[in-house]
């Protein structure tokens, strides 16, 4: 069996640029593993140190995306080889695979990765070159991720007019503001009432009487202002609407994440529930023989 694993491992490109007695080493170690269809080889999550390597039969590759729809990364036939990442750093699985068709393959996990670098020191590096390689091919698949700053997605689009306009309805609302109307319209008033005529100063008696009552003047300026000032708030506010859109498109995105996991976990529990179960029944058989 030595001998059909090393063949094997010679069209696993993974371990393309190991040498022969490389090869030898690591074929001498690994063993066979079969599934048939439909069994979870594992899930996104699952701890991992094994790399898989189909000698018959099919897998698909997988994941679930922010909205619950199934995506398949790939379909991997005889010859190819999946879990390569978990077997370098032995982490949690990145992805799902499950059988589609009957399975046969040879398992590498850690142990025999680790026994061939003692043997062969500079094959590290020939495994790490084959790494590189495949994430190249893969760096595009990204999961998109839910959580993003509200406020960086729409401050930077922000043009000068829309800053302008951002600034003047932060600053209408101010008591500053309130202040010094109150200021402008009391100066008015006074220096266009009937006592102010009779002050004999002479820049004092030039600004007075412009502007007599009913004030027509202050109207009409009050009127524009509070014209020009609706436009600006109005857009202020209309860019205050997409971004409470784009903070609802968030949260929901994040909560949609949450809710997710949540079910991934549920699903994981009851895999484990019924493999339990399965391992129970076989105890209990071998027990009542």
């Amino acid at each position: 069996m030595s001998a059909d694993n090393e063949t094997v491992l010679l069209d696993v490109p993974f371990f393309e640029k190991l040498d022969l007695e490389e090869r030898r080493t690591l074929a001498s170690q690994i063993e066979t593993v079969q599934h048939p269809a439909g069994h979870q080889l594992f899930e996104v999550g699952d701890p991992g140190d094994s790399l898989y390597v189909l000698t018959r039969g099919k897998v698909e590759i997988y994941f679930k995306d922010t909205t619950g729809q199934r995506v398949v990364l790939e379909t991997l036939g005889a010859g190819e080889f999946l879990g390569e990442i978990s077997l370098l750093d032995a982490g949690p699985r990145t992805a799902s695979v499950v059988v589609t068709e009957d399975m046969e393959a040879i398992k590498v996990d850690r142990q025999d990765l680790d026994a061939l670098i003692r043997r062969h020191p500079h094959a590290a590096l020939d495994l790490l070159a084959a790494t590189g390689r495949r994430l190249r091919q893969t760096v595009g698949l990204l999961r998109q991720t839910a959580s993003r700053n509200v406020n960086q997605e729409v401050e930077d689009t922000r043009t000068a007019v829309q800053r302008v306009a951002d600034w003047i309805a932060e600053f209408s609302g101010s008591l500053t503001f309130l202040f010094l109307h109150l200021l402008w319209f009391f100066s008015w008033i006074m220096l266009n009432t009937s006592w102010a005529s009779n002050i004999q100063i002479g820049w004092v008696q030039a600004l007075t009487g412009f502007d007599p009552f009913p004030y027509g003047l202050l109207t009409m300026t009050v009127s524009l202002e509070a014209i020009v000032l609706s436009v600006f708030v109005l857009l202020s506010q209309s860019r205050q609407v997409a971004k409470d859109k784009i903070r609802s498109d968030i949260e929901y995105d994040v909560n949609l994440k949450a809710e997710l996991e949540v079910a991934q976990l549920h699903e994981k529990v009851d895999r484990l529930h019924s493999e339990a179960l399965a391992r129970m029944e076989r105890i209990e058989k071998l027990l009542t023989k």
